[in-house]
């Protein structure tokens, strides 16, 4: 609530320099699209500055080195981003409530934080870290709100404020909150995203800023999935269990929290640039600059009383379970830039200074000899950044090289060279190779539960990845080798564990629309997945399919409504599943269950002006099958038949 009233608050005061400009006609054009994609060229007429394009609408990811344009044109695309994360979930399999937690079908290691992180990796699909942050430079104020229904109560609202106070300051605000009761039995989910940014520019370009704050919390019921009774319910199909919450759960008094609060900041200070009279042509742009990255993160699990029969033996009988660990990293850069020819482009050296502090208040367990609160570490770092280009051939490269034996140890080099042709395709190669240790969570580990006690002395996981992409009006289709040593993983027994041999992972994914009878398109994403060593603790789906069958048309006459009526098909094919764990925050093995099940949605979405609409029948197949056996995780079925209502909504004051 407290990140509610913040945003309330900011768009009150703001409210009144809205009024000072004033803007007549519509804006045509849900979401943003890539700068090649179809995006309609209606404009805005705003008496202020006189015709306002949608071009100058921008959405930029300096992060990603990607800029967008607020686009709230309808396509299938946004169809499968309308969710509470904003984002296709294609290679995730979600729990039957939305604000819970996903099951991964795909992995993507193209891009691997350079620190490690306080885990609890089930917690945080939704958390939106630097790269998911988007700056904006508008002409006009701009607000855009998403709303979706939830499962059974509830609904999630995203809503997006955002204006320049001049050229050169922006400023934005949003905030998304969700609730949803959900189907079964200690489902609730109830989480909120706050962020706000700001950039500014001096009038000569000569100091420049950009900024972020987020506050973000997630806290979810666990219910540990259903009792082996209720499960053997659930899939004879029995009449008397149709009304899901009659189903009996492991956990009736467990919830946990994950919350995080992040700083970012990134300046620099212009020495001299190519406009100098003092410069010359093979030094320029100079400059001086410095980031600081403070992130705070903590993990709450809680129960009403002690549950020895779902999480073993504890060092107490009775009472209250209320366990929570933290997480605080402090990155500072400073920097150095400058473009030349002799480098193709832009060069960067980097040094950085990184606290990190990982542990808990207090010892909950007093029968395992572990004294130790917490992990602490600092370290320097030294590397480099290039980004070149020689017409449409660019390259761009980071490395990192953290020297020590700490936490903070490690070494981190990416890179990426891109040949794009115009808008007809797009080539690009990337590796990554990566050496960090793993998780705080897998090192060190405290609980009132005797079994949930460790303190390990894991080495850094190695990691290298190589990829190759291409996009183009043809298809879009990619190729990913990852090599993964000294993997860490939690085991059957909920212990982490070091595998001592090594990963061999390929992913294969392509996409392709086929349209036909002008209305008509058959829009097609298939995933190929081999892991041909290593697959007893790294498991995959082999493979991964969405067919969509969708009609667009205008209706009416003067064409004021849009429509797009389809039908999606999901399928994976049967493979050991990760399960749950709540008290960990965290996927783990197990041997005794296959899932993979198809299902189907069938949706009709419209559009109205600056407004799109979304009515979607989640898993309709759900009424057709026999066997009740569509899962997210063992003991914890997939959502039946469903039906949910959304829109997003674009305002241009």
């Amino acid at each position: 609530m407290k990140q509610l009233f913040i945003l309330v608050f900011f768009l009150g005061c703001l409210g009144a320099y809205a009024q000072f400009r004033t803007v007549n006609g519509g804006f045509a054009g849900s979401g943003v699209n890539r700068v090649n994609d179809s995006i309609s060229s209606d404009e805005i007429s705003v008496k202020l500055s006189g015709k306002t394009k949608y071009t100058d609408y921008k959405v930029i990811n300096l992060k990603k080195r990607d800029t967008i344009y607020i686009d709230t044109t309808l396509s299938i695309q946004k169809e499968y981003t309308h969710n509470f994360r904003r984002k296709d979930n294609f290679e995730l399999l979600s729990f039957h409530n939305q604000g819970q937690t996903f099951n991964s079908l795909g992995y993507n290691f193209r891009n691997i934080s350079e620190f490690p992180d306080i885990g609890f990796n089930a917690k945080q699909f939704n958390y939106l870290n630097i790269d998911d942050i988007d700056y904006y430079r508008v002409p006009t104020p701009t607000t855009e709100i998403m709303y979706k229904t939830g499962q059974e109560q509830g609904q999630v609202l995203d809503a997006l404020f955002t204006f320049n106070l001049s050229k050169r300051l922006n400023l934005s605000f949003a905030y998304r909150g969700l609730r949803s009761l959900g189907q079964y039995r200690r489902s609730l989910s109830s989480t909120g995203n706050f962020r706000a940014t700001m950039t500014y520019s001096t009038p000569k370009d000569q100091y420049n800023i950009r900024t972020h704050l987020t506050t973000q919390d997630f806290t979810n019921e666990e219910n540990g999935g259903l009792t082996t009774e209720s499960l053997n319910n659930f899939l004879s199909n029995d009449p008397n269990f149709t009304d899901r919450g009659r189903l009996d759960v492991n956990l009736t008094d467990s919830e946990s929290l994950f919350d995080g609060t992040r700083f970012y900041l990134d300046h620099n200070f212009k020495l001299f640039n190519s406009k100098d009279t003092t410069n010359t042509k093979n030094f320029t742009n100079l400059k001086v600059g410095h980031k600081l990255h403070y992130e705070k993160k903590f993990f709450t699990f809680e129960q009403g009383n002690v549950t020895t029969t779902a999480f073993g033996e504890a060092s107490k009988t009775s009472g209250e379970v209320r366990e929570s660990s933290d997480y605080r990293l402090i990155n500072n850069q400073g920097y150095l830039e400058f473009n030349s020819k002799y480098v193709l482009g832009r060069f960067r050296v980097k040094a950085n200074y990184t606290t990190v502090n990982y542990g808990y208040d207090t010892i909950y367990n007093s029968n395992i000899l572990i004294n130790k609160k917490r992990l602490t570490g600092d370290a320097i770092a030294l590397g480099a950044d290039w980004n070149g280009r020689v017409g449409n051939f660019k390259v761009n490269a980071n490395a990192l090289v953290t020297p020590g034996s700490g936490y903070l140890a490690g070494n981190h080099f990416s890179g990426e060279a891109i040949y794009e042709k115009d808008s007809v395709f797009k080539v690009k190669g990337t590796v990554l190779l990566t050496s960090k240790a793993p998780s705080f969570n897998t090192q060190f580990f405290q609980s009132v539960y005797n079994k949930y006690n460790w303190e390990n002395n894991f080495t850094n996981i190695d990691t290298r990845n190589l990829g190759f992409s291409f996009k183009s009006k043809w298809g879009n289709a990619s190729v990913d080798f990852t090599n993964i040593e000294d993997y860490v993983y939690f085991d059957t027994d909920s212990l982490p564990k070091q595998f001592n041999g090594s990963i061999a992972y390929l992913k294969v994914k392509a996409n392709k629309e086929f349209k036909f009878f002008k209305k008509f398109a058959l829009n097609n994403t298939i995933m190929y997945q081999n892991v041909s060593s290593g697959s007893e603790v790294f498991r995959v789906p082999e493979f991964v399919t969405r067919n969509t069958l969708y009609y667009t048309d205008h209706w009416f006459k003067g064409n004021p409504l849009e429509v797009q009526i389809g039908a999606t098909f999901k399928y994976f094919t049967k493979f050991r599943a990760n399960a749950h764990n709540p008290l960990l925050g965290e996927f783990i093995l197990q041997n005794d269950t296959e899932i993979g099940f198809p299902a189907v949605d069938v949706f009709f979405n419209a559009k109205v002006r600056r407004t799109r609409i979304f009515f979607k029948i989640d898993n309709i197949s759900s009424n057709f099958l026999q066997d009740k056996n569509y899962f997210s995780a063992p003991s914890h079925p997939y959502r039946d038949m469903s039906i949910r209502f959304g829109l997003v909504w674009n305002w241009f004051i």
